[in-house]
């Protein structure tokens, strides 16, 4: 059965190119503030649409043409906030990389993406080993960056030309390349202003790496409602909640961890909040009914998505007190179906997979028509490619969602998907085992925690972790590591994962 609208009148369905996004905000919101805070510095519309102008010159400048790529490996700040737009305005795909990833998996995305520059900073780049950077992609320092004079006019480009290139990770191999058009980034930023009801006076919290999704849109939808955006790279929970009274933020973003960890903070200067929005993982009751007595006067929306088509799923806050666990309906331009194995439409109360049609769907993986091919495809009787979750959600009685779990082996770790493939890669090259499992285990503050079991007997766990520890990012460190002589394996010979996660991660 399909899923469509909640009746709300969906907006304006035509999209534009993504870097005429600051002009139709102000336009939208009156233009009264400033579209981007950077500590003292406030950036009005109009100011920043031209330094994007700017930014898409010196991109030509340096020797970019249209279909190159362009990847960034930087914290927040202005050319990380910049090329989303600016890359797409000199024809070029944006490739941001997310900058807690190390330089193997930076070595990977350059590599893979094809990149002919990268954008960085000193410390970065002098982490960076011998072939890291491959042939014919140039490395420059964002201390380098000069503005030109002059500025590029709007793009003119078509709505399914690609703009951007967002790396995630799946269940087995390396990061995938996801590939975004205009018209994707457009109808998300649409979409999620119109349910989230965003307003030119409303202030953003960018908490969220800009690497990913769900953390880029938080500047695109707000700037498509005239608001305003404060980056911000934090240390400790503390400095989010200090952020929101400094700033008076009404919309903050995250993902259940963060919620754990600011659920113990001090939230007495919060007021200003009108809304709080989680995806990258489920909220649970308890964290539901926390939220909801710490904040009560902002709307909790609860959403559900996945790279592959950015956004799939809110719910009404009004709806959330009595569904605290449901992930309710489709947004705004998504078209949702729940199917059983044998393709048919599930039954209310039956367990299927969620398949998401329509304009959000991304264009597949960057160079990857195998993998494409495995997610992406059309649906029986439909025009255009619908992507398959993997994930399986019940819809209730009530016309609700819910998620039930993932049918792959992922592990989603505060709000990171992260393979495991990879970390059992990086544990047999780092010489202390040679076999690795990775899986992923309930933490009540991550999510899932990483747990590593190696074959071997433990006397080189610290070469393992120091090895583990240069080339991981925080995020994909093994919480426990256990040690076994010899790894199982199933009838066919292949590791026994099933086995091991049913007796070590149920």
């Amino acid at each position: 059965m399909s899923e469509k609208g909640d009746g709300v009148q969906e907006p304006d369905p035509n999209p534009r190119p993504i870097d005429h996004i600051l002009l139709a905000g102000a336009a939208a919101g009156g233009g009264s503030g400033p579209a981007l805070v950077l500590g003292d510095r406030e950036l009005g519309p109009d100011g920043l649409e031209r330094l994007v102008g700017q930014l898409a010159l010196w991109l030509a400048e340096q020797g970019v043409r249209p279909g190159d790529r362009v990847a960034s490996w930087l914290p927040k700040g202005l050319w990380t906030c910049l090329l989303p737009l600016a890359a797409p305005r000199a024809g070029a795909i944006h490739v941001p990389v997310n900058p807690l990833l190390k330089r193997a998996q930076l070595a990977h995305i350059l590599a893979d993406s094809g990149a002919v520059l990268l954008l960085t900073g000193a410390g970065r780049a002098d982490s960076l080993e011998p072939g890291d950077v491959p042939p014919g992609c140039r490395l420059v320092l964002e201390g380098a960056v000069t503005l030109p004079e002059q500025a590029l006019a709007q793009s003119t480009a078509g709505p399914q030309t690609l703009a951007a290139i967002l790396y995630t990770s799946g269940s087995t191999g390396r990061p995938k390349g996801v590939m975004l058009s205009h018209a994707n980034l457009w109808l998300g930023a649409v979409s999620v202003a119109h349910y989230l009801r965003l307003a030119g006076d409303d202030r953003t919290l960018a908490v969220l790496p800009l690497a990913f999704d769900y953390g880029q849109n938080q500047l695109l939808s707000t700037w498509l409602a005239g608001g305003t955006v404060i980056p911000l790279d934090y240390l400790t929970p503390r400095d989010v909640l200090r952020a929101v009274a400094r700033h008076r933020i009404t919309t903050l973003a995250g993902v259940p961890p963060l919620w754990v960890q600011l659920v113990e903070g001090d939230w007495t200067d919060t007021a200003t909040l009108r809304r709080l929005t989680n995806s990258g993982g489920a909220l649970t009751e308890p964290l539901v009914r926390r939220l909801r007595a710490l904040a009560p006067q902002a709307d909790l929306y609860a959403m559900y998505g996945l790279t592959e088509a950015f956004r799939s799923t809110y719910l009404d806050p009004a709806l959330i007190d009595a569904h605290p666990t449901a992930i309710g309906g489709p947004i705004p331009f998504a078209d949702l179906h729940v199917l059983r194995a044998d393709g048919d439409p599930a039954a209310p109360g039956e367990p299927g997979e969620l398949v998401h049609a329509g304009p959000l769907v991304a264009a597949g993986y960057w160079r990857d028509p195998e993998r494409t091919a495995q997610r992406f495809r059309p649906l029986a009787g439909g025009t255009g490619l619908a992507v398959w979750s993997g994930d399986t959600v019940v819809r209730g009685a009530d016309g609700l969602l819910r998620f039930v779990g993932r049918a792959d082996e992922m592990i989603k770790s505060a709000g990171n998907r992260i393979s495991p493939t990879e970390i059992e890669e990086a544990a047999v090259a780092s010489g202390a085992t040679n076999e690795a499992v990775a899986l992923g285990i309930a933490d009540d503050r991550l999510g899932q925690a990483v747990l590593l079991i190696a074959a071997g007997d433990g006397s080189t766990e610290a070469a393992l972790r120091a090895h583990l520890k240069r080339d991981l990012p925080g995020f994909m460190q093994p919480q426990r590591i256990v040690w076994r002589a010899a790894l199982p394996r199933t009838p066919n010979g292949k590791l026994d994962r099933a086995g091991l996660k049913a007796e070590l991660a149920p």
